[in-house]
């Protein structure tokens, strides 16, 4: 199993900036992506950033120029870095580990961007 703790949400004005960090345990070794998601609400949930074990990143196009994902592998903790954040980007951010087919994910961390 895999447990994920995300943290660092809260409320920002438009053009700030926030991080979010995601706490990682258990059987994180064989994890082939780490990755961010966010939901809106009435919205599906979609992938906003990710990062592969061998550090290969890819983002939506919403969010490109604006966020960074990374991994501090010592801390066993994920981050995303977002900045100019905009109303849009208001959603719960969940932290995704995936292990080939399986996902698992934290319960989220809420966002909100004020104009």
């Amino acid at each position: 199993q895999v447990q994920l703790v995300e943290s660092g949400g809260g409320f920002v004005q438009a053009g700030g900036s926030l991080t979010l960090s995601c706490a990682t345990s258990g059987s994180i070794s064989s994890i082939n992506t780490w990755g961010w998601y966010r939901q809106a609400p009435g919205k599906q949930r979609d992938l906003v950033a990710a990062v592969t074990s061998g550090g290969s990143t890819n983002y939506a196009d919403s969010v490109k120029g604006r966020f960074t994902i990374s991994r501090d592998n010592a801390k066993n903790t994920v981050y995303l870095q977002m900045n100019s954040l905009k109303p849009e980007d208001t959603a719960v951010y969940y932290c995704n580990a995936r292990k080939f087919v399986v996902n698992y994910w934290g319960k989220g961390t809420l966002v909100t961007v004020s104009s």
